[in-house]
């Protein structure tokens, strides 16, 4: 073989051997491409957002998200059907998703009304279902009032921020919370908050889609072949966020107040007292679960219930209206906001006061249960008891002023020793004396004059 055709052989050969390479390294490519495209390796956490939004909602979100951040999850997708809540609350979610490092997706089940139009608008990207709805995002105060023109107005401003934040057009938004937009072309004129359906939010683009569950979602996505990781509450979560309900809360705090006043008729310690404690402790469980309560708050509890004890051992009521002072301050410091425990505090205070006259004046203390709480013996006159000595067989005795009389001093009845006064004159020792009037234990005496000596 000529050296020529060596040499040609062998680039022959090498060609070979590239061609070869690159044909496995382009399936290796497309393998990896099409695993990419299924989302075959990566982590999805799917998380509720469900019932009202409170305080309890903001705990597990918070909670669930960190799962998430730690677990380096690829997806976030937030599967929502609320009638809205408190707009505190709603705000602190919304601070969580806006600090997310990982992509995020709200999929709008049914229901995104008010305070969860919010949280959809500070996601990403939004899905949803056929018949889902959102907006109509008016703030009402505790009442069910419209709340004042400052709260409108800073609500508003937060719709419009969280629609520009994801670069959604914040007309809309701003409709869902200001009544007085005009949009009568999206079933919203002037006096109406405007509540996007599903085909609505896809025109003025507040939705990417359409999508009829979650299965179809996660194609849409490409995450058909990701791990999903199903977040849920917690039967801990679950009773803190029944229980820290502003129509709950006053109710427990109605049942402490009303089993103490029992309580303080009642010897020892029993269901009535029970029944406070226990209403008490659900009270601050469920706020600590909801991070709302915190230590200081507990202490200061402790503190109170401390002092409450010792007033009943060392009489005088300073001790115990400390002791009152310290459980309600805990309960502020427990509590949403300062208004809110204020009007739950009143509450309770006004049910437990007209419970209390309620059952004082129609059941009485000597009927039922209260016929073993309160006693009603009572020692009259009548039945032979007497509570000082009586005097009333004095009058019109005559006597002698065993001091002076100046006018309060001493004088002598047929050898008794009796404490009198004048009736204002001044009476020397060792004078004749007449009783002339007895008031209980006072006896009123004048001194006897000649012509009545004689």
């Amino acid at each position: 073989m000529s050296t020529f055709r060596k040499y040609m052989y062998l680039c022959m050969m090498i060609g070979l051997v590239c061609l070869t390479g690159l044909q496995i390294v382009d399936a290796k490519d497309a393998k990896e491409v099409e695993k990419a495209q299924s989302g075959s390796g990566k982590l999805v956490y799917v998380i509720p957002i469900e019932k009202e939004v409170e305080r309890g909602l903001e705990a597990f979100l918070k909670r669930t998200t960190e799962e998430a951040e730690e677990a380096f999850a690829d997806h976030i997708i937030f599967e929502i059907d609320t009638p809205g809540g408190r707009v505190d609350s709603a705000k602190q979610i919304a601070k969580i998703l806006q600090n997310l490092n990982i992509p995020t997706t709200a999929y709008i089940t049914n229901d995104a009304l008010s305070a969860g139009s919010y949280i959809a608008l500070n996601t990403d990207e939004i899905y949803m279902s056929p018949q889902a709805t959102m907006g109509a995002s008016g703030v009402i105060d505790e009442k069910g009032n419209a709340a004042d023109k400052k709260a409108q107005s800073a609500w508003i401003a937060a719709m419009r921020s969280a629609a520009e934040s994801k670069d959604r057009d914040p007309k809309y938004a701003t409709a869902m919370a200001d009544p007085s937009m005009d949009l009568p072309e999206y079933g919203a004129p002037k006096g109406e908050y405007l509540t996007l359906d599903a085909k609505l939010a896809l025109k003025v683009k507040y939705s990417e889609g359409i999508i009829k569950h979650r299965t179809e979602l996660l194609e849409e996505l490409n995450l058909q072949d990701a791990e999903i990781v199903e977040s849920e509450t917690t039967i801990a979560e679950e009773v803190a966020r029944f229980l820290t309900n502003p129509i709950v809360v006053p109710i427990l705090l109605s049942i402490a107040s009303l089993g103490f006043i029992v309580e303080l008729y009642s010897p020892g310690f029993g269901i009535p007292g029970s029944m406070a404690l226990v209403s008490l402790i659900l009270f601050f469980y469920a706020h600590i679960v909801a991070g709302l309560a915190g230590m200081e708050a507990i202490l200061l509890l402790i503190l109170g219930i401390i002092l409450i004890v010792i007033e009943f051992f060392i009489p005088g009521g300073i001790v115990g209206a400390f002791g009152v002072a310290s459980i309600v301050g805990s309960l502020f410091m427990s509590g949403y906001s300062l208004a809110n425990m204020a009007l739950s505090v009143s509450i309770a205070i006004v049910v437990a006061a007209i419970v209390g006259f309620i059952m004082y004046k129609y059941v009485g203390l000597n009927k039922g249960l209260f016929k073993h709480i309160v006693l009603s013996d009572r020692t009259m006159t009548e039945q032979g008891y007497i509570s000082s000595d009586d005097k009333s067989s004095l009058l019109g005795q005559v006597g002698k002023t065993l001091t002076a009389l100046r006018p309060a001093g001493t004088a002598i009845f047929d050898q008794d020793r009796v404490d009198v006064v004048s009736e204002g004159r001044f009476v020397e020792k060792d004078c004749l004396i007449k009783v002339v009037q007895v008031e209980g234990v006072r006896v009123v005496v004048r001194e006897v004059t000649d012509q009545e000596e004689e």
